[in-house]
């Protein structure tokens, strides 16, 4: 016995009757109590054996996961072929990073917003401002190239997230929507019938999917904003049309931007672009002002006839998103709470940007240096 009332070990390896203090580092890793061996040499020599309590684990773990899952949706009518997979927890930034202030409140909760609610005053930036929300605009667009170049077939949006994260951290910026109202990820990634706040998961991008990645970074107290709608593999000539033309509404709207244009306009150019291509476009949903806060006044609804307040003038600072759909224009929200997905499970596309007006017109904060979106690449 081990002195001071403490039970001796013995190695696990069979026929070893050695006393033993060293742990599987697995084990440790997956929480599974015990596995100790006397020496490297008998935990070399077991582990064909032993590796089989990892594996059995491993299934255990999953079935509770799926468990779980069945759970949360249980009862629940999906619109569309869509679905949840598992979701990792929440990534951690470095502490010397800077933070928005809903980072670390328990519920995500951004103080500095809720004291402007409902307030319709339209913050003018000044030149120092502007120059923020142009170095937060350029490095999520830095972000997002980064997120384009590993979608492919196979890849989970799990994956994406984590080079996100990673991307956003290498240039010390927190990715705005980590813990935003609570939002567990660090971007959003929306396939096929999701229309916007998809959570990523363990789900692999399938051949013919569309995703949307949608990026947000905070860097020197400013936020830049901005998504796009990628193809995966080789995507049905329909689904080609929806991304093209949710990008035109985009770049249709964004041509309209300079002082003196109301923020009720930049609907009716958008829907007028839609339904004559025989899409619709989403009400729920709007672009919003930006820069120190992650949303704010304005808001611009992407539809005609729409109650938007305001009128355009130099030093406003906001993101334009048409949300464009196959189908119907109404939508449903998974019960994760976030995942905002089409009410007739058709597919959605969208295209963002973070604007700033000037003296003639505007400037594109999170343009591509090719003046073009990734899926525009695999037309040609």
């Amino acid at each position: 016995m081990a002195a001071e009332g403490l039970v001796a070990r013995l190695c696990e390896t069979i026929g070893c009757q050695n006393s033993a203090k060293l742990q599987c580092p697995t084990c440790i890793k997956l929480g599974i109590q015990g596995s100790f061996f006397c020496s490297q040499a008998c935990f070399k020599g077991f582990w064909e054996e032993h590796k089989k309590i990892h594996k059995k684990a491993k299934a255990e773990k999953v079935q509770d996961e799926i468990k779980e899952l069945q759970s949360l949706f249980a009862g629940f009518r999906f619109t569309g072929d869509l679905r949840p997979g598992k979701v990792s927890p929440k990534r951690t930034v470095p502490d010397h990073i800077p933070r928005p202030d809903y980072a670390t409140h328990p519920e995500g909760e951004p103080a500095s917003e809720r004291q402007l609610r409902g307030s319709t005053n339209i913050k003018t930036l000044t030149d120092e401002e502007q120059e923020g929300v142009r170095v937060a605009g350029r490095l999520g667009r830095e972000v997002l190239d980064i997120a384009a170049s590993v979608i492919d077939v196979g890849v989970t949006t799990e994956e994406i997230d984590r080079i996100v994260h990673e991307a956003c951290i290498e240039r010390e910026c927190y990715p705005s929507p980590l813990n935003y109202y609570g939002f567990p990820k660090s971007c959003c990634t929306s396939v096929n019938e999701v229309i916007c706040h998809g959570i990523p998961d363990s789900r692999p991008l399938a051949d013919g999917d569309i995703v949307n990645i949608d990026i947000t970074v905070y860097k020197n107290d400013f936020h830049g904003d901005l998504n796009e709608t990628f193809l995966v593999g080789s995507v049905d000539e329909k689904y080609k049309k929806l991304v093209r033309v949710s990008y035109e509404c985009l770049m249709n709207s964004v041509a309209e931007v300079k002082p003196g244009t109301r923020y009720r306009d930049v609907g009716t150019v958008i829907q007028k672009h839609a339904q004559s291509n025989g899409f619709s476009v989403v009400r729920s949903y709007c672009g919003h002002g930006i820069h120190q806060l992650f949303h704010t006044a304005p808001s611009i609804p992407h539809y005609s006839k729409n109650k938007a307040i305001g009128v355009m003038k130099p030093g406003h600072c906001f993101t334009i998103e048409p949300m464009i759909n196959e189908g119907s224009w109404r939508d449903d929200i998974w019960p994760d709470n976030w995942t905002a997905v089409t009410e007739d499970g058709k597919r959605s596309a969208q295209f963002e940007h973070t604007l700033l007006v000037t003296e003639t017109g505007c400037e594109i904060l999170t343009q591509r240096n090719t003046g073009q979106p990734h899926f525009m690449d695999s037309l040609y």
